[in-house]
């Protein structure tokens, strides 16, 4: 119904929430317009004499009242309940990613493992695939727990992933966090979709999910790249 195949567990959730919020309100709109055609088919003017009015029918004017409030209730109470399940931060991440969003790029750091993706602004001198070719890299594992702290020292922005089926703010001054489990690998791309300047539309980062074995292994390549990096500068 218009949503892409969530690649999480939470973005399962949402895709639920979304898909029952139609099926409820199809069988809202099938019951009403069977109600509009029982009507027009059993109820057309046959001559000129007034038919039955239900004016002040307290059963009626009670339904009119209670089925609308039970259906709002229990639309609120799936969406209050998913959202404080999406919301969750676990107690102890199996991985945390300290996400920094600045005019026009990204900055992804893993502070348990010392390791930093830099980001890359777009430069309009490159072709589009060489600027994507630079674009910041986001690996993360697959079945794990990864908590995100995002940061911004400019604009707000804002992160997301379309296959999260969830995107969150990036606020100067105003620190953000959520927790997602990805279910399944693959290449993503994610993006800025708060209007945030020149070169917003621009402001892309590829997002790796890989097995925690191949996860390990990336996070020691980039060690052992920064920690020769780090010693050549000195």
């Amino acid at each position: 119904m218009g949503f892409p195949n969530p690649v999480t567990k939470q973005g399962a959730i949402t895709l639920s929430l979304w898909q029952g919020s139609w099926i409820a309100g199809l069988l809202v709109g099938a019951v009403v317009w069977g109600m509009i055609v029982w009507a027009v088919i059993f109820h057309r003017k046959r001559g000129d004499k007034l038919p039955p009015q239900v004016r002040y029918n307290m059963p009626i004017e009670i339904l009119y009242t209670v089925v609308p409030f039970v259906l709002i209730a229990v639309l609120f109470y799936y969406t209050a309940k998913d959202e404080n399940t999406i919301d969750d931060i676990p107690a102890h991440p199996q991985v945390t990613v300290n996400v920094v969003g600045f005019q026009w790029s990204w900055q992804f750091n893993y502070p348990a493992y010392n390791v930093t993706t830099d980001g890359y602004m777009w430069n309009p001198q490159l072709t589009e695939a060489q600027n994507e070719n630079e674009m910041p890299l986001l690996e993360i594992p697959k079945g794990e727990t990864i908590e995100f702290n995002l940061t911004s020292p400019d604009v707000i922005h804002a992160f997301w992933v379309p296959e999260f089926l969830f995107k969150r703010d990036v606020v100067p001054g105003h620190p953000n966090h959520f927790s997602i489990t990805a279910t399944q690998t693959g290449t993503f791309i994610g993006h800025c979709s708060e209007l945030c300047g020149l070169y917003h539309s621009r402001m892309l980062f590829t997002l790796k999910i890989v097995t925690p074995a191949q996860f390990q292994t990336w996070v020691s390549h980039e060690q052992a790249i920064q920690k020769t990096s780090s010693g050549s500068t000195q």
